[in-house]
């Protein structure tokens, strides 16, 4: 492994910028609580504001990445001890100004992540580096969490551990793109890494871009628009000093060579496509999910957070399953953005007193899976587990059958529906791929543009947590098609409400072994020698998992799966002229249905 040479070595400029300060230290003593969302007692927050300073860290190439480093203080006096430092490496600017509430104040880390000014105040110092081609930091941006950048961010971590206010523990925060770099990088197993905290973080690239073969364009062409916006012309701000204005201009003309990621992913395909510009194959080469090996390698301790509404869930309960790390997981009632439910400040703290300050708070004992259940009782909604998926789990199947019933009875020895392709069917705002932290109160209207298979009313309440899996028997007369399959709870005034979602392409429908423990459901390659037209009007199998949930379906409520052909706001189906008819078979044979992972009812015996 790569270790930092003296150029990482240099000094931080002496003069600190006061940026804030905290309300006055709680010195008292506290009652030692340390469990799911509380937590005190353990350390004290001892420090009462901060000090932020900025500079440039310069990587193994000679590229000047942007850095914001801020100390805690106690009465205006930066902390004199050696403290742990946690570490993001940050794509959407590491401090800004505000041109919208309060214009012309600079917004610092502490601002996108308001749970770290607790953290500062029990002693940890805290660094948000600009990844190259971003921000202020020079170099160009070659692709989301391409192995050069992963590499700098080694030399970061790398740099912040032999520093002198450094203990030598370097731990890591930070969402979305800046939780997948942290995956990224425990992959390299730097020496100084000891924790991770990833939030809402991407392990396989495909399937996030081109979710079962179906590409997620208009995802992918906004992030893109909008990650360049700031890249160029809503920059961040320019470290210290009297050239920091001068470095910054110099910095954004190296950013105009920036990789569009909408372009480049746009004309790859398949999982094993290569850039021709450069011969990678980012989705082999980008994806945490080949980092499984490195992460393990480096026993770094890891607290995987996650949200049902998210579109990574499965992604970072597959991680979960597929390390033996020291780890936890945390999958809670959120979107992508939406973090309430859960005392942040409190869970960081729990994790980092344990791995950066060695503090036995007993978070290691607790049963390492926490999730949240819709449809529960709110005292009762978060609830835990020793092992994911939940042991207990009866994997049952609901089929498809005539006049739209959805039943645990097989179907008779014939049957068959058939619709024709509804190009303007879409669900809006769709909770997993958009940042609204909302999700559309009814799919009615979108469940009456395709087929949908509703139970009669439930005579008690069923429970299903885990991850659903859809086999659908379809034949066609068009080479091939698109499938978005919804699970809905429908309320007693007749309103369908968004539970989770799958989406395959049937050219990708072939199934084979990952590599890795995929929980027994089928799983899509999608290399280039996959792909398979569909035969003619003849009937086949497209097997494929749904989004993970935990939910209660009400005594009186009804169970819906509903099928479509498009999902117009949210993925790129090819339009034909005219519609294709595809037809659904749920015959002897040629069963279609949705298995669900149904939980038993308390002292209900799950063979029942």
């Amino acid at each position: 492994m790569h270790r930092p040479t003296k150029r990482f070595r240099r000094a931080i400029p002496a003069a600190l910028v006061l940026a804030s300060l905290f309300h006055g230290a709680t010195l008292c003593s506290q009652a030692r609580v340390s469990r799911f969302g509380e937590y005190s007692g353990y350390s004290q927050p001892v420090y009462d504001g901060w000090k932020r300073s900025s500079f440039f860290i310069t990587a193994r190439d000679g590229t000047r990445l942007a850095a914001d480093l801020i100390f805690p203080t106690r009465e205006g006096k930066l902390a004199s001890e050696p403290l742990p430092v946690l570490l993001t490496a940050e794509r959407y600017r590491r401090a800004f100004v505000d041109r919208e509430e309060e214009k012309g104040r600079v917004l610092t880390i502490l601002d996108t992540f308001p749970w770290l000014t607790e953290v500062v105040r029990h002693g940890y110092i805290v660094a948000a580096v600009d990844v190259r081609g971003s921000g202020a930091s020079f170099g160009t941006f070659e692709g989301m969490f391409n192995r050069r950048e992963t590499l700098d961010t080694y030399d970061v971590i790398e740099w912040l551990g032999i520093q002198p206010w450094s203990t030598g523990k370097v731990g890591m925060f930070g969402r979305s793109y800046l939780a997948i770099t942290q995956y990224r990088v425990a992959g390299l197993a730097p020496p100084h890494l000891a924790a991770i905290f990833p939030e809402v973080a991407m392990t396989d690239l495909y399937a996030l871009l081109w979710t079962g073969g179906i590409h997620r364009a208009d995802f992918i062409e906004e992030w893109a628009k909008a990650v360049r916006e700031m890249d160029l012309d809503d920059p961040a701000v320019p470290v210290d000093g009297p050239e920091g204005e001068a470095l910054l201009k110099a910095a954004l003309a190296e950013h105009r060579a920036n990789v569009d990621m909408g372009e480049l992913t746009g004309r790859l395909p398949f999982r094993d496509s290569v850039d021709p510009k450069t011969g990678i194959r980012p989705y082999l080469e980008w994806s945490p999910i080949y980092d499984r090996a490195g992460i393990e390698q480096s026993g770094v301790a890891v607290y995987h957070l996650a949200g049902w509404f998210d579109r990574y869930v499965r992604d970072q309960s597959l991680l979960y399953r597929n390390l033996r790390n020291p780890q936890r997981i945390t999958i809670g009632p959120w979107t992508h953005t939406q973090h309430d439910r859960l005392d942040l400040a409190a869970e960081h703290l729990r994790f980092y007193d344990r791995w950066l300050k060695g503090i036995r708070n007993g978070i290691e004992d607790e049963d390492p899976v926490h999730y949240y259940t819709f449809g529960a009782p709110e005292d009762q909604a978060w609830r835990s587990a020793k092992q994911w998926p939940l042991p207990e789990q009866k994997l049952t199947p609901y089929y498809f059958g005539a006049d739209g019933l959805l039943t645990p009875e097989p179907p008779g020895k014939t049957g068959v529906d058939a619709f024709t392709v509804d190009y303007s069917a879409s669900v809006v705002p769709a909770p997993r791929w958009s940042l609204r932290k909302s999700w559309p109160e009814d799919l009615s209207a979108n469940d009456a543009k395709g087929l949908s298979y509703t139970t009669p009313p439930l005579a008690a309440a069923v429970e299903v947590t885990g991850h659903p899996v859809v086999r659908i028997w379809l034949s066609a007369d068009v080479p091939d098609a698109d499938l978005f399959v919804y699970l809905e709870e429908v309320d007693a005034k007749g309103a369908s409400h968004y539970v989770t979602e799958g989406a395959l392409r049937a050219s990708n429908r072939a199934v084979t072994d990952p590599g890795y423990d995929y929980l027994g459901m089928p799983w899509h390659r999608g290399f280039a020698a996959d792909r398979a037209n569909l035969p003619k009007n003849k009937p086949v199998e497209l097997a494929f998992d749904l989004f993970p949930t935990s939910k209660i379906f009400a005594a009186g409520n009804r169970i819906r799966v509903t099928v479509t052909g498009a999902d117009k706001a949210n993925a790129t189906t090819p339009e034909r002229t005219p519609a294709p008819r595809l037809v659904l078979h749920r015959e002897e044979g040629r069963a279609s249905q949705i298995v669900l992972p149904v939980i038993p009812r308390p002292g209900q015996s799950p063979a029942e």
